[in-house]
């Protein structure tokens, strides 16, 4: 047989037969919940959630207590630019070292550097010796680490699953992270009241030990790992040109820049619209749950299905756009509430199905890159679109501060489809070479 050398699973080496779990019927949720069936996936995916739920507790906890120094949208989108630069600017080389060395390994470093942050933040809080420049540089210090984390540990979820399972445990994996802004959130929100801003933090430093756990207690006997890849080299710029050779990566990853810089920005704009419009900053944790549980259901969604096509990518920002103006000028809490869930819904759609067609397209020895560059465009993007949407909240409406992200997005979704249909250009996988 013919193999296809472009073919990510054909590419893609294992420890194990391919044949070896393919075949045994899903004793998890049939088609939905099929990758649970591998233990090394629920003991992953159940310390990821309990780190998680601290972990945005951790994020809504830090907005908050930098609107409470500052009073400034501006001052939030500064402070959570801060968790982005380094992945910014060291992204993609991060995910090359991820290719290079073993990602288990990796992650349980990374994972650990982060819990050192939120303990120490956590400590500075409670003595009363935070200030915001010292949430600027411990917001540094987390976005260092993630940067590194980020690749290996969303590449090394793909090493838990035959190659044919890969859409839907990368899918999950998703769903196990939105699940957790379901209560991470909301308890920051409760928390705060009762404990105050610091022990938050410390809590959170002490969640890491889950997902630490989970990742020393992995059977790599029972792994998929992939080849590293060569030392030396321009991986880079390998990744670079593989993106550039297949057209529907590259338009994937063009409009995922676009409206991740200026469209996932709910952060920086939630805490004064909470304080303006939904009763108080606290509110900015509730809205944010409520969000997550269309999140979730989107994740979920997606991981039904066994190949994601760029419509569904294309489909679910057209639903992320549109109910982001309907949270905008939302004019108390319980409108909020609803048209939060679509919004989450099409905000979670939208980045699995990024994930998804990125996994299907990747060879094993680029995974850890293409995620990164990936990250690169969906989170990198913030240092620039975080600062730019709390300029606009303090000084033109806070409204517009989430409205225009949505203008933005949709005007890329026409463009695209003007594009593609007036050059009846298919986005496929055919080279650009």
């Amino acid at each position: 047989m013919q193999i296809d050398p472009r073919d990510p699973v054909a590419s893609r080496p294992s420890r194990r037969p391919a044949a070896e779990g393919t075949d045994t019927p899903p004793r998890f949720g049939g088609t939905t919940f099929r990758s649970l069936q591998f233990r090394n996936v629920r003991l992953f995916f159940g310390g990821l959630l309990v780190s998680n739920v601290g972990t945005w507790m951790h994020l809504t906890v830090m907005s908050i207590l930098v609107f409470r120094l500052t009073g400034e949208a501006t001052s939030v989108g500064i402070s959570i630019a801060c968790q982005f630069l380094p992945m910014l600017f060291l992204g993609a080389w991060a995910g090359a070292i991820a290719d290079a060395l073993d990602k288990r390994k990796m992650a349980i470093v990374t994972q650990s550097l982060m819990a050192a942050q939120a303990l120490t933040i956590g400590v500075l809080d409670v003595s009363g010796l935070i200030n915001l420049p010292l949430v600027y540089v411990m917001s540094l210090l987390l976005g260092l680490a993630n940067a590194f984390d980020n690749p290996a540990r969303r590449s090394l979820v793909t090493e838990l699953v035959p190659p044919d399972e890969i859409t839907n445990a990368t899918s999950l994996n998703t769903a196990v992270m939105t699940s957790s802004r379901v209560v991470g959130p909301a308890l920051g929100a409760v928390m705060v009241g009762l404990v105050g801003t610091g022990v938050c933090f410390l809590l959170n430093g002490a969640s890491f030990v889950a997902i630490i756990f989970s990742l020393t207690a992995l059977r790599t006997s029972e792994m998929y790992s992939s080849a590293p890849r060569p030392r030396g080299g321009q991986p880079v710029r390998d990744a670079l040109r593989f993106v550039a050779g297949r057209r529907n990566l590259l338009v994937l990853y063009v409009v995922l820049l676009v409206v991740s810089t200026f469209a996932f920005n709910q952060q920086v704009v939630f805490p004064k619209l909470a304080e303006q419009e939904w009763g108080g900053d606290e509110a900015f944790g509730y809205v944010l749950g409520v969000m997550s549980l269309g999140s979730l259901t989107g994740a979920l969604l997606t991981a039904r299905l066994r190949h994601v096509t760029m419509r569904w990518y294309f489909g679910n920002i057209i639903v992320l756009s549109v109910a982001a103006f309907g949270v905008a000028w939302s004019p108390n809490i319980w409108l909020a509430f609803v048209w939060a869930v679509p919004l989450g819904l099409g905000s979670s759609g939208f980045i699995t199905a990024a994930n998804a067609i990125t996994q299907q397209e990747s060879p094993s020895d680029m995974r850890g890159r293409l995620m990164a560059l990936q990250a690169v465009a969906f989170l990198g993007s913030t240092p620039i679109g975080g600062p730019i949407t709390g300029i606009i909240a303090d000084n033109v409406s806070v409204q517009w501060a989430l409205g225009y992200g949505s203008v933005v997005s949709l005007v890329v979704v026409a463009a695209t489809a003007a594009f593609r249909y007036g050059t009846g250009t298919p986005f496929t996988s055919t080279s650009a070479g």
